[in-house]
């Protein structure tokens, strides 16, 4: 900021402000951090638009966050960052329509409760709901089901604050082009403040998991995506073992848990952690604790009946590094069967990468959503994780190297959320409508007032030279 504030415009950021100077955000798992100037909560569109205004006079960046879940930099700023959590009414219900209006840092957890008490449900859920409406649709965030596709697919409405200040209403019938991108953003067009969602009258979920192969999984890959209408597979790497998870729509209302206190919060939480944080000295125990593990916790048939959001949402565990990737369905079975056989080389090698469980799989249905790495195909997301024991680093970087080499050679798209080291060249090359989107941030971002790091390093030309404006912490995070 080259240009003193002047003192009616500090008084309103002052007025807004949530934390004190010098308060520095960190996201969930804590890989990254920022130190912005002002850290603001709105409580109107109308604030938002003064903000805008205000950062526009004095070149500064703005930046909204819901719960900070992304595992990457995409929400980092040291300028001005928008804190949504008072901005999350419900604004109306049209149960004819069974679609609902909600303002954009209304939690997904809140609004499965709203929708419960109006009849109706999300159809498709992901694994958890954290995340804040407008954030999760931001990055495309999905669940899992052949015939559903991901959050940002079934929104029908939305009002976004470009950075010119506009307010603007958007769907498939007003500023088409605008919808069709600000559905998956990544906040690079503007804030959105309210979302309205297509829902479906509210169901329970029968759920089965068992055990089997990775092997059977994928010689049997087509049968399995279509064996339920949501379906999730867990592999263990350095072994063959994998988990299916399959739900159904059921009439059922008698709930049914098969949780255990000892074997999945006191073993598989707190005994885990505790192992893994051992394993940072001696790494080649994590395929013995692989196999214990799933031994212990997951070689058996688990039924469970529930609210459909209680059934597709579990437990995270504790803090991780993710990567995740959606490949064109057909090439799933040829990138895990790549995975597995780079798995298991280095599990053969002193020295080699020892890897956590689990290797999650999942199944999005193709959308019309610009950025979404659904966006014209069905797509099987295959997500990686390296937990952080009670915080401390863990080496990750050799894997995922190997995993992203993978992903790019049979066509992979990152998921958005995620850190990952996919550029402005490489998503011109894989998505049809990405130059449109760039041209589109041009226009309701003239002066690159939502640009931070994670945008200007993904989306930006490389010959756009921006001022960095994010403080990032990777490996050694601000803890």
């Amino acid at each position: 900021m080259g240009v003193a504030i002047r003192d009616s415009d500090l008084q309103f950021l002052d007025r807004l402000r949530c934390q004190l100077p010098g308060y520095r955000f960190h996201n969930w798992a804590r890989t990254f951090s920022s130190q912005p100037a002002f850290y603001l909560a709105p409580t109107t569109d109308g604030e938002i638009q003064q903000i805008v205004r205000i950062a526009r006079r004095y070149a500064m960046t703005v930046k909204a966050i819901g719960s900070g879940h992304s595992p990457s930099d995409i929400a980092c700023t040291d300028s001005i960052m928008l804190n949504m959590d008072k901005m999350s009414r419900v604004l109306s219900c049209d149960q004819h329509a069974r679609t609902i209006t909600v303002e954009g840092g209304m939690r997904l957890h809140e609004l499965h409760d709203v929708l419960k008490r109006h009849g109706l449900a999300l159809s498709c859920v992901g694994s958890i709901s954290d995340q804040s409406v407008a954030g999760a649709i931001a990055t495309a965030t999905h669940g899992t089901g052949a015939a559903y596709s991901d959050l940002s697919s079934a929104v029908v409405c939305l009002v976004l604050i470009d950075g010119c200040g506009r307010r603007r209403v958007c769907s498939a019938t007003a500023s088409s082009d605008v919808f069709d991108a600000a559905r998956c953003s990544l906040g690079a067009l503007g804030i959105v403040t309210q979302v309205t969602v297509q829902c479906e009258p509210a169901f329970w979920l029968h759920a089965v998991q068992e055990p089997t192969t990775l092997g059977s999984v994928l010689d049997d890959f087509g049968h399995v995506v279509a064996s339920a209408e949501h379906v999730r597979v867990w592999w263990f790497p350095h072994t063959d073992a994998a988990v299916v998870w399959r739900a159904n729509r059921t009439p059922a209302r008698e709930r049914v848990h098969p949780e255990s206190f000892v074997r999945d919060r006191i073993y598989g939480f707190h005994v885990y952690q505790m192992q893994l944080l051992k394993a940072r000295t001696c790494p080649d125990d994590i395929p013995r604790l692989t196999r214990e593990h799933f031994a212990r916790r997951f070689d058996r048939r688990l039924e469970w009946t529930d609210d459909s959001f209680r059934v597709f949402n579990f437990d995270c565990l504790f803090p991780q590094y993710v990567n995740e990737w959606a490949v064109p369905l057909e090439r799933a079975p040829a990138a895990l069967r790549a995975l597995q056989r780079w798995v298991d080389d280095e599990g053969a090698r002193s020295g080699g990468a020892r890897v956590h469980f689990p290797v999650e799989i999942r199944f999005v249905q193709r959308n019309l959503v610009w950025l979404s790495p659904a966006y014209d195909q069905d797509v099987c997301y295959i997500g990686v994780i390296m937990y952080r024991p009670f915080h401390w680093p863990v080496p990750y970087k050799r894997y995922w190297k190997a995993y992203e080499d993978i992903m790019r050679l049979h066509h992979g798209r990152p998921h958005w959320a995620k850190a990952h080291q996919m550029f402005y060249h490489d998503f011109v090359d894989c998505y049809p409508k990405f130059a449109d989107f760039v041209q589109l941030r041009r226009d309701c971002d003239p002066q690159n007032i939502f640009v931070n790091d994670y945008l200007r390093r993904h989306l930006l030309p490389p010959d756009e030279l921006l001022p960095s404006d994010a403080r990032i912490a990777t490996d050694h995070p601000h803890l």
